[in-house]
């Protein structure tokens, strides 16, 4: 077994190694003075830069943040070794936070534009970190913060969906969003270009039943809208064929002219949905023919549905010509 472990590659020399008390004191010796000499480096004082987060909050009223300031800001500082160390060994730093309505206060912008020197706000930023650490200075030396003023409005919501029914299906009542409308409220430069706004985009197939939903409102970057979702619903009901006989009117006839139509009045036949089936008549539609549409190059006139109900699907009607003969007086 022995020598079976002496064939090891490097055994032979850890075991040389074990039994060399010298090296071994040595060694030990290194890493004392290492330790020692690290320990004499952390307690003199150092000066450095430490790089810390900042936040930005608290806009003056009916205002907001408009550009991006720095993230962070440089901070040259004195302090004691240890705790620079502690600092660098730090996974990260609580953010300095800096009030806008504060240090913009007293500040004369230029076209919305305000230079904040940070060395005016030195006390702030060190009060918000280890009162062992001696802030000389702040970089940058300048913060250039730009505020814009807000706006709201109400604008029209409208819906943005692609709608397929299965068959003999089709909508009984127009579709409805609720709230019709939205507050909307951001910078003004961008609220006076918005007319409406859409709700999310929804894709509904083989429909065949009403369909209730909440959507959210889409809305450009750095606008808030109030409420944000809205209510879609979507009134769905079986539909079925009727037919119905429908008198020709004639348009535009003058009075000491006599026209007939053969026929006088044609076939139309429609998808109405069960609800409505026995209301509607042929009093909702209105079929004509113009009479200032008479030439003597054709015999007959064409027919237009000037009228029918918007919630009824038209199939077709017959016939979409009719023959005439003019009497007069």
């Amino acid at each position: 077994m022995n020598k079976r472990i002496k064939k090891i590659p490097g055994y032979a020399r850890v075991e040389k190694l074990k039994n060399n008390k010298q090296a071994i004191a040595f060694l030990a010796c290194v890493v004392i003075a290492t330790a020692l000499w690290f320990l004499n480096a952390l307690s003199k004082d150092y000066s450095t830069t430490i790089s810390y987060p900042v936040k930005y909050v608290n806009a003056p009223a009916r205002q907001f943040l408009a550009n991006e300031p720095p993230s962070k800001l440089e901070l040259k500082v004195d302090a004691h070794g240890f705790t620079l160390l502690r600092n660098k060994l730090s996974l990260s730093f609580s953010p300095i936070i800096l009030n806008l309505t504060n240090i913009t206060k007293g500040v004369q912008p230029q076209n919305r534009n305000y230079e904040v020197h940070t060395s005016r706000h030195q006390k702030r930023i060190a009060s918000q970190i280890t009162n062992e650490i001696t802030i000389r200075e702040v970089l940058p030396e300048v913060l250039y913060i730009v505020l814009d003023s807000l706006k709201s409005k109400s604008v029209p919501v409208k819906a943005n969906i692609e709608l397929a029914f299965k068959p003999q299906f089709n909508l009984k009542n127009p579709i409805e969003l609720n709230p019709k409308e939205v507050m909307i409220t951001g910078p003004a430069a961008s609220i006076d270009t918005i007319q409406f706004l859409y709700a999310e985009k929804k894709s509904y197939k083989d429909v065949d039943a009403t369909i209730e939903n909440n959507l959210e409102v889409v809305h450009p970057e750095k606008t808030t809208i109030v409420p944000e979702e809205i209510l879609l619903k979507i009134d769905v009901e079986k539909f079925t064929e009727k037919e119905l006989k429908i008198p020709i009117q004639i348009k535009n006839k003058p009075a000491d002219v006599n026209l007939k139509l053969f026929p006088s009045e044609i076939k139309v036949t429609c998808m109405v949905g069960l609800s409505e089936f026995n209301e509607i008549t042929s009093s909702n539609f209105r079929a004509v023919v113009d009479y200032n549409s008479i030439n003597s190059s054709s015999s007959k006139l064409a027919i237009q549905i000037e009228l029918k109900p918007s919630f009824i699907e038209l199939i077709r009607f017959t016939p979409e010509n009719v023959e005439y003969l003019i009497e007069t007086y």
